[in-house]
């Protein structure tokens, strides 16, 4: 029960960085690989907050959320727009996205230098709880509920309000939606302020869980984000979740039964059994398109 709470854990921090990735591609077709440095700036950023400001933890993740937004906006009118129309627009714009992610890096290497930056040891009490013969901490629990809520309104956001409705109609034919009055530059916009505000608090979620963050951190989740969002379904925000559960579940257990490095390998084995019995991950589905 230990390994399986832990799963979960983690499983909510891949699920929350993964939707990210998944949001973006299920509306606008675009692979943004500039997310895992945007994950990386949202653990800096939120230390750096921390440490200044000393804000409780209840209000950081908000300001690091509005600093994503912020980000994911700017990644889109540098790395995708100037690209829209051109016949290899989603391969350029993967490229553009990877080199704009790297400058995100070297930038917070400027900024912060190379060595890891750390939260105050002092700045959120990490309390040990016994829940059923199971102990967790209180960094764990934040995590698992802020998490939840996160996940959850997006999925409420997408599928009940207009902002969604337009999401929606946008991922099924953008052309039609700009017809129908849909502003398509503006929902294009709110799906990466969306997207990097999810990846931002991830980032800092994951590095209050660590107490620490290095340039490295979205490096060393990146094909674990890859895994979920194609284990889930490509597009699928509730695969997304479901994935991450399951792919930290697995991995807490792989350290428990072998060692740690065993852990990536289970990912990528797990991967593909799922993919040899349903090609399109667990909730993918094939779409069909009536003439």
């Amino acid at each position: 029960m230990q390994q399986l709470a832990n799963g979960v854990f983690a499983g909510s921090i891949y699920a929350l960085f993964a939707i990210g990735f998944t949001l973006v591609f299920g509306v606008l077709r675009h692979l943004n690989l500039a997310h895992p440095a945007v994950f990386t700036a949202g653990a800096f950023i939120g230390i750096e907050v921390a440490a200044r400001t000393a804000i409780p933890v209840w209000i950081l993740f908000p300001v690091v959320a509005l600093f994503g937004a912020i980000a994911g906006v700017l990644v889109e009118r540098i790395a995708f727009r100037p690209l829209r129309g051109r016949d290899d627009e989603h391969f350029a714009g993967l490229i553009s996205s990877i080199a704009l992610g790297g400058v995100v890096i070297a930038l917070l290497q400027a900024r912060y230098g190379t060595e890891p930056q750390s939260f105050d040891m002092d700045y959120f009490p990490n309390r040990l709880f016994e829940i059923a013969g199971v102990r967790v901490t209180l960094t764990q629990l934040v995590t698992l509920g802020l998490a939840l809520v996160l996940m959850l309104g997006l999925a409420w956001l997408v599928s009940a309000t207009p902002l969604g409705r337009s999401m929606r109609a946008v991922a099924e034919n953008p052309t039609a939606a700009k017809v129908l009055g849909v502003n398509v530059g503006r929902v294009t916009a709110g799906t990466y302020a969306l997207s990097s505000a999810l990846g931002t608090v991830a980032g800092a979620l994951l590095a209050l869980n660590l107490g620490q963050a290095g340039r490295d951190l979205g490096a060393s989740i990146e094909l674990v984000g890859f895994a979920v969002i194609i284990l889930g379904g490509l597009g699928s925000l509730w695969g997304a979740m479901a994935a991450g559960v399951v792919l930290g579940i697995a991995e807490a257990l792989t350290i428990h039964l072998f060692d740690s490095t065993w852990k990536s390998m289970v990912a990528f084995a797990l991967l593909f059994a799922v993919l040899v019995v349903r090609p399109r991950g667990l909730f993918g589905h094939v779409k069909v398109r009536e003439v």
